[in-house]
């Protein structure tokens, strides 16, 4: 059976338990049983590699000892086990982040965990079909993949609005062409399950590390941060799952809640590559913490503003962005105007439509961009569908193949891409043009003639991007009209006093 079948197969009998309400509640639920499955092959792992290793979790909650065997606790039994020893003990868990490191990480994972199921006996169904799959075995641990795409496609129907989780053609691609190397801090302000950071442990692996001190170092220059709690739980599952062995540095809180002048020197990364929630709105309040010139409550916009402030002098980064963003105007034309003065971005891939089924038919664009230097001019490279493909769907994705001619064409940083030549998907736009169109983006490739879609799906996904601008816009509207209203209520209440 695949690795797919058997989690299909989990889902199912979870649906037969009258405590699991929907899509959000079965993949809560699969979550930490993973991670648990996970962690404790890890715990294998390292007590085989030395000879003193302490588990830093009570020995009663490793799989291994309440799971693992097939014909164990079940019913009452195991549902009381789980609910009022295991829960309890892991939110309650000792484990300070100098002390304990690996104890920090479980218990970060279980903070806002939940066991949803009432019947231990299906429970018990659950554990036992998730024994099926063997992630001590590389092989399978591979196939791990196969469970996140599965996860991925039930995260949509369960309603996850403005959460896009990038393929893995476009991960592997920006991760290629930021090439970050071994010591460098590489941060995903917003890393979900974990794609970016994942892709980029296993480009400096393959590429740089070469000795166990080499490994060391890798170890600690992954960093991440997650808002939501069940991607949160994923994406430490899946960096255990390629070789982290205490993914303290993933941490479960909200990068934009911290206001932007609270960021130091000390927080600074050489690398950022990064998907940012896109058509999300923040909490009120949140755009407190931005300078006013930029303050918006639009998340993806706020996002790019603390990527420039957290990158060092130096630093590259790859960034995930709707067109929205590109033709935008007001607060979006203020952030772009401070991007092209403060770094360099070189290069926009302009991805077509379906890249992000089935999440959104919305056009996608990767920016590049170096942060120390103005920009001249940016480069702009159409990606285009494959010979005799004419949308990206489910069953036929974007490849990491069709990034071949792109990386052909890129050329290299250190002279200023100068091998760079305009052809028909790539031409280059002066800082000049952008700053007499107020800062739009969204520069149309000069050698083909306007084309006009009929795509239903295409039309249907431009209405809602429009939609979407347009309520932004509103928001806009009414916190400047809120401002205005507010310092006339002072001015009045200053004369009347």
């Amino acid at each position: 059976m695949s690795v797919s079948s058997v989690i299909k197969s989990i889902q199912d009998i979870m649906r037969k338990d009258a405590g699991v309400d929907g899509d959000a509640q079965r993949l809560g639920q699969l979550s930490w049983l993973l991670f648990l499955k996970v962690f404790d092959a890890q715990e294998e792992a390292l007590e085989l590699e030395m000879d003193d290793y302490q588990s830093p979790i009570p020995e009663d909650y490793l799989w291994r000892n309440w799971a693992a065997d097939d014909q164990g606790i079940t019913g009452d039994e195991l549902l009381t086990f789980v609910n009022d020893e295991l829960f309890k003990d892991l939110k309650d868990l000792y484990a300070p982040m100098d002390k304990n490191p690996r104890g920090f990480v479980v218990k970060e994972a279980f903070s806002d965990a939940f066991n949803y199921m009432k019947n231990g006996t299906l429970l018990r169904q659950v554990i036992n079909k998730l024994n099926e799959i063997d992630f001590t075995d590389s092989k399978e641990r591979h196939l791990f993949g196969d469970i996140y795409e599965q996860i991925l496609r039930d995260l949509q129907s369960a309603g996850n609005s403005g959460e896009f989780y990038t393929p893995r053609a476009v991960t592997r691609f920006m991760v290629d062409r930021i090439n970050p190397k071994l010591g460098e801090r590489i941060m995903d302000p917003a890393c979900g399950t974990g794609g970016f950071l994942a892709c980029s442990f296993d480009h400096v692996k393959t590429n740089y590390v070469k000795t166990a001190a080499d490994h060391q170092i890798l170890q600690k220059q992954i960093y991440g941060v997650e808002k939501k709690q069940l991607p949160h739980m994923l994406c430490v599952t899946n960096l255990l799952l390629h070789g982290i062995e205490v993914p303290s540095q993933i941490v479960h809180d909200n990068t934009l809640a911290r206001p932007l002048r609270d960021y130091t020197a000390a927080d600074r990364v050489n690398v950022i590559l990064t998907n940012p929630p896109f058509g999300g709105i923040e909490e009120p309040g949140i755009e407190a913490g931005f300078p006013a010139d930029v303050r918006t409550k639009e998340t993806a916009d706020l996002f790019l503003v603390l990527i420039q402030h957290l990158l060092k002098p130096g630093g590259r980064a790859a960034v995930v962005l709707p067109d929205g963003f590109l033709f935008g105007e007001g607060v979006k034309a203020r952030i772009k105007e401070q991007l092209l003065q403060h770094c360099n971005l070189h290069t926009i891939v302009r991805l077509p439509g379906g890249v992000f089924a089935p999440y959104t038919g919305i056009k996608t664009n990767l920016l590049f961009f170096t942060k120390g230097q103005p920009t001249q001019h940016v480069w702009y490279y159409e990606h285009r569908y494959p010979a005799g493909v004419k949308n990206y769907n489910k069953t036929k994705p974007i490849r990491i193949e069709e990034f071949e001619a792109e990386k052909a064409w890129w050329g290299s940083a250190d002279d200023g891409y100068a091998s760079r030549v305009e052809n028909e998907q790539a031409w280059k736009v002066s800082l000049d043009t952008l700053r007499a169109a107020n800062w739009n983006l969204d520069q149309k490739n000069p050698h083909v003639g306007e084309q006009i879609s009929h795509d239903p799906d295409e039309l249907l996904a431009d209405y809602a991007r429009l939609q979407t601008e347009a309520q932004a816009l509103r928001d806009e509207l009414k916190h400047i009209l809120a401002q205005s209203l507010g310092a006339e209520m002072m001015v009045k209440t200053a004369a009347s006093a």
